[in-house]
C-alpha cells in the first residue's frame, strides 16, 4: 500500500491530481466492464444471419423484371442527422419518384417490432415516399431489395427470395471501422454475398478492388444537396462571417474527434475571439468555450454554415458529406490529408492539411485571417455542383438495368 500510495503522489506531483482523478476513473471503469456480463463483445447483427454465401450464390436465379418495380430497401433503424441513412433515402425517393413502389425494411437485432423507428423517419426524413416494415416479415412480393451496410447485407441476404434481385448499396469500406478481426471479416465477406454492388464514389471502387479484387458493378457519384445548401444572401447584406464549425461524432472514431478536439483546443490558443460552434453530438469536458448546437436540421445547418467561415471535416475512410455542404454556403472546408477522400473531393477551395491537432488548427487559423472573407465564400459558393439528382438517376438507371436483364448482371456499357 505504501508503494502505491508514493506513486500516487509522484503523479500528483508531476501531472496534478486531475491526472490522478482520470486515471483512476478509466481503471474502475475498465475492471467495472470486465466483471459484469456487458464486457461479453456482441455481433451487430443477429447470429442466424451470418449467411453461407456460397449456398446462397449457386441457387440464386432472378428473373427478368419490367415496368412498375416492387423495391425493399433494407436498413438499421436511423437516428436524427445520419448522413449514411440520408443519402440512402434520396436513393429510394429517386426511384419512387420514377413510379416504383418501394418499402423499407428495417432491420433491427434487438426486435421484431419497429413501430416506434417510424416516427423519427417520418419527422426527420418527412419527403421519403415510402412503407416501413420489419425486415423479419420477409420480402414476399419484393422484385427488388437493396441493402445499405454490411448487417443488413446478412440479413437480406439470409432472408431474400431466390428469384429476387439483391443489390448493395456500399457507401464505405465497412471493413476499415474494425481492427482485424471477426467484425472486420464479416464486413469484408459481406461484398461476396452475391449482391450487384454499386458503389458512393471513386474511393470505394478502388479500394475494393484493391482489398477483395472485385470491382463494383457501378458507382454513382457523390453529390450535393444544392437546393438546401447554398449562399443566403449576397456580400455586405448580412453580418460579417465570424467563427468556425465541426460535426462531432465521438463514437465514429474514422471521423477523427479527439484529433478534432486537440485541433480546435490549438486553433482557440491562436483566435480566442473565433467562435467554435460544435453540432451532432453534444459534447463536455473540453478545456475551451463551444457553442453546443446539437443535432439541426438541414436548413439550420446551412444559416450556421453561412455565418461561419471555416468548417473542420476530418475523415479516415469515405469522405462524409459534410465537406461539400460546406462548400455550397460559402464555407471553407478544412480536411485531413487522405488518399481516400482525395480520390472524391477535388475542388480547389478545400483546405488540406496532414491530420496532427498543429496542422489541422493552422490550416484553421490561415483560413479565418484571410482577407475578404465574403467575397471568398460567394467565389467559392458560386462554382457549379453536382446535385444528388444525378446519382439517384444513375442509381434508378443501374437498378432497373439490372432487373430487366434475364441473367441478373449489369449489362451497362
Amino acid at each position: 500500500m505504501r508503494s502505491i500510495a508514493g506513486r500516487v503522489l509522484t503523479q500528483a506531483r508531476q501531472h496534478g491530481w486531475r491526472s490522478v482523478a482520470n486515471k483512476v476513473m478509466q481503471r474502475a471503469a475498465v475492471h467495472a466492464l470486465e466483471n459484469v456480463a456487458f464486457a461479453e463483445p456482441t455481433l451487430p447483427l443477429r447470429a442466424e444471419d451470418i449467411a453461407d454465401v456460397e449456398v446462397r450464390r449457386a441457387v440464386d436465379n432472378p428473373r427478368p423484371r419490367t415496368g412498375r418495380l416492387e423495391v425493399g430497401w433494407v436498413c438499421t433503424p436511423p437516428g436524427p442527422g445520419s448522413g449514411g441513412h440520408t443519402t440512402f433515402f434520396r436513393m429510394v425517393q429517386g426511384m419512387a419518384e420514377r413510379g416504383h413502389r418501394c418499402t423499407l425494411f428495417l432491420y433491427d437485432q434487438n426486435s421484431d417490432d419497429v413501430t416506434r423507428h417510424v416516427p423519427v423517419i417520418r419527422k426527420y426524413w418527412p419527403d421519403v415516399d415510402a412503407h416501413i416494415r420489419s425486415v423479419t416479415e420477409g420480402f414476399d412480393g419484393m422484385d427488388a431489395v437493396v441493402a445499405s451496410s454490411w448487417p443488413t447485407a446478412y440479413a437480406t441476404a439470409n432472408r431474400r427470395g431466390h428469384d429476387i434481385h439483391s443489390f448493395y448499396f456500399i457507401q464505405d469500406y465497412e471493413p476499415y471501422f474494425y481492427p482485424r478481426g471477426t467484425l472486420y471479416w464479416l464486413a469484408e465477406n459481406s461484398y461476396r454475398l452475391g449482391f450487384t454492388n454499386i458503389a458512393l464514389g471513386e474511393m470505394i471502387t478502388a479500394v475494393l478492388k484493391a482489398e477483395t479484387g472485385q470491382e463494383p458493378a457501378a458507382t454513382v457519384p457523390f453529390a450535393c444537396d444544392t437546393a438546401t445548401y447554398r449562399l443566403l444572401d449576397e456580400p455586405g447584406s448580412r453580418p460579417p462571417r465570424q467563427g468556425v464549425v465541426y460535426y462531432a461524432k465521438r463514437a465514429v472514431d474514422r471521423r477523427g474527434y479527439l484529433l478534432a478536439k486537440l485541433a480546435l483546443e490549438q486553433f482557440h490558443s491562436v483566435h480566442p475571439e473565433q467562435e467554435i460552434h460544435v453540432y451532432g453530438d453534444r459534447i463536455t469536458g473540453w478545456s475551451i468555450p463551444v457553442n453546443n448546437h446539437g443535432n439541426l436540421s438541414p436548413v439550420e445547418l446551412n444559416e450556421l454554415y453561412n455565418r461561419t467561415i471555416a468548417g473542420l471535416a476530418i475523415s479516415f475512410t469515405n469522405i462524409s458529406l459534410v465537406p461539400e455542404e460546406l462548400l455550397a454556403a460559402g464555407n471553407v472546408p478544412v480536411l485531413n490529408e487522405s488518399a481516400f477522400a482525395a480520390q472524391v473531393m477535388k475542388d480547389p477551395d478545400v483546405v488540406w492539411a496532414p491530420a496532427t491537432p498543429r496542422r489541422l488548427a493552422e490550416a484553421l487559423a490561415q483560413a479565418v485571417e484571410a482577407p475578404d472573407i465574403s467575397a471568398r465564400a460567394l467565389a467559392i459558393a458560386q462554382r457549379r455542383r453536382l446535385d444528388w439528382s444525378v446519382s439517384r438517376e444513375n442509381f434508378a438507371t443501374v437498378l432497373e438495368t439490372v432487373c430487366a436483364n434475364e441473367s441478373g448482371s449489369p449489362g451497362l456499357s
